[in-house]
């Protein structure tokens, strides 16, 4: 995949990590990106075309789909986290939202811009996902649990966008400081560090990219003689 002349569209793109992607976009060459958001007044960033777009919604998102037909590349960034462990008493409701968006806002977008990349190419589609696809704490249940089945649903897509020759590419990361996490008091990566990796990775051909130390430890932690997934003893 190759930035330069790119045409683009970026979830959840007001904010956060999809803000820093459109500016690296833009910086990079993309001959247009689709700024998208639920609240297409959110998008202050100039040169991108604000898009209004509630990934949950399918019907919005094939009226974006049509209104954004010239895309190569399509970057699921939207995401929703909420704190909580699956024995809360509100953890049904809070599941159900996390992976209206999380996971079917993902597959959503998937379906209808596939036929899209098709006609134009091919192109890539990148999904942001998290260091927390391999594991489940219980401090973000519900958000870790819709991270691993987002990664399960990214690995489907490389096999069957394949005979398409749409480049599937998984970005995995720790922390990052936006206001997603803004309550944790943990170390984090800035979005610009994460994106600039994720689009290396991209232009590189890869299907992965594991964004920071941290995310690179667990990925090597899943085959040792107790897996990081597992609760590590003191």
């Amino acid at each position: 995949m190759n930035i330069q002349n790119a045409v683009v569209l970026v979830t959840g793109a007001n904010r956060g990590i999809g803000l820093a992607f459109a500016r690296q976009l833009l910086a990079r060459g993309a001959r247009k990106v689709y700024a998208a958001a639920r609240d297409p007044s959110t998008v202050a960033l100039a040169g991108v075309e604000a898009l209004q777009l509630d990934v949950t919604s399918v019907e919005q998102v094939q009226v974006a789909a049509r209104q954004a037909s010239d895309v190569t590349l399509v970057i699921n960034n939207a995401g929703i986290a909420q704190p909580g462990g699956f024995l809360a008493e509100d953890s049904d409701a809070v599941t159900r939202r996390v992976f209206e968006t999380n996971f079917f806002g993902v597959l959503n977008m998937s379906k209808a811009f596939a036929p899209v990349l098709k006609a134009n190419g091919g192109g890539a589609l990148l999904n942001v996902l998290s260091v927390v696809s391999w594991f489940n704490a219980g401090e973000l249940a519900a958000y870790s649990a819709s991270k691993s089945a987002a990664w399960s649903l990214t690995n489907a897509l490389r096999y069957e966008l394949a005979g398409q020759k749409t480049q599937v590419l998984g970005l995995h990361m720790g922390y990052v400081d936006t206001d997603l996490t803004r309550g944790f008091d943990v170390p984090k990566t800035s979005a610009d560090e994460i994106v600039q990796r994720a689009l290396d990775g991209l232009e590189a051909g890869a299907d992965e990219v594991l964004a920071d130390e941290i995310t690179q430890q667990v990925k090597q932690g899943l085959t040792a003689p107790r897996p990081a997934y597992l609760p590590q003893v003191q």
